[in-house]
This record gives structure tokens, C-alpha cells and sequence, in this order.
């Protein structure tokens, strides 16, 4: 099962700001929204159903960096990964970069904790979601470098792979 996902979005002049380049704050959706696209395009896992179910879930956290701009008419691939899951949290990650994927632009990690969508109330996991999740879990990301190592890392990666 992939556990990387990614999709390519173009950049729009609504989200940018005077000079450009994509408004902070506008990162943050186009990554939310792509993780939201994988999953129902990778796993058939639909967040509408799963809030009619009373499944629901409230960011904890949000840890970006932002490495280089994204502009005004540019296709970027967005990739997300699930980093950890347990009963009480989802740890995601999301790296935007251009379009062929040499160049970082941010990564962005985002901690979600499970709530019952009816009541609002937090709300383990149930074991079948937990089973279910660890299938798309990806231990080869490690959640317990910093956000800036993973800068680091990705990075070197691109570099390794621009010299090849």
C-alpha cells in the first residue's frame, strides 16, 4: 500500500500575497487539503462518512517550515505521510515541493487527536481504526527528529539526488 502519496497542485494568484508568492497561511490549506485527497484516493478513506459515523478529528498541532516560495501559477507535488498513530493522536506529515520535486518548499507535521464528531468530546481510536491505520503507518519517517532535522534531511536528499 503506498505510503507516501502525492498529488500536484497549481498555485493560485487568490492565495498569494503582493510580491507572488503563496500568502503563510495559505500553505497550511493546500497541504490539509491534499492530505485530505490522498486519503480518499489512496485508501477510499472519506472524512465525510467517517464524521456522519461520529469519527472526527481536532488538530492538536501545527509545525511548518517553510524552505522556499511557492508562486503565483506554479505546480507543486505535495506528499503526505502518517507518521505515528496510537489511540490518543495522528502524526502527519506533509512536504510540499515543485513540480519534479528538486526543490523543498515546506514540510509541514500536524498532530490530530480523535474526537467524537457528535458530541465534540475526545475519543480514542476504536481498535479497527487503529488496525486499519497502522496499514498506511509509515515507520521509515521517524517522528522523532525535529521539524528542522527533516529540513535538514530533505534537503540533503534533493542535493543527493540533483548530483546523480
Amino acid at each position: 500500500m503506498e505510503k507516501t502519496p502525492e498529488s500536484q497542485y497549481k498555485i493560485r494568484f487568490s492565495d498569494c500575497d503582493p510580491f507572488g508568492h503563496l500568502n503563510n497561511s495559505r500553505y497550511l490549506d493546500y497541504l490539509i487539503n491534499a492530505r485530505e485527497d490522498h486519503l480518499l484516493e489512496h485508501y477510499q478513506f472519506d472524512l465525510t462518512h467517517s464524521y456522519k459515523q461520529g469519527i472526527g478529528w481536532v488538530v492538536g498541532s501545527h509545525e511548518i517550515a517553510y524552505a522556499s516560495p511557492a508562486v503565483y501559477n506554479e505546480v507543486v507535488t505535495i506528499q503526505s505521510a502518517l507518521l505515528k498513530v496510537d489511540a490518543a493522536m495522528l502524526h502527519v506529515e506533509t512536504v510540499m515541493t515543485n513540480s519534479n520535486k528538486t526543490q523543498l518548499k515546506a514540510v509541514m507535521r500536524t498532530k490530530l487527536i480523535p474526537v467524537n464528531a457528535h458530541t465534540g468530546k475526545r475519543e480514542a481510536h476504536t481498535p479497527e481504526f487503529l488496525v486499519w491505520a497502522k496499514t498506511i503507518e509509515h515507520p521509515e519517517l521517524s517522528e522523532a527528529i525535529t521539524l528542522q532535522e527533516r529540513v535538514m534531511q530533505l534537503r540533503t536528499q534533493f542535493k543527493g539526488e540533483n548530483t546523480k
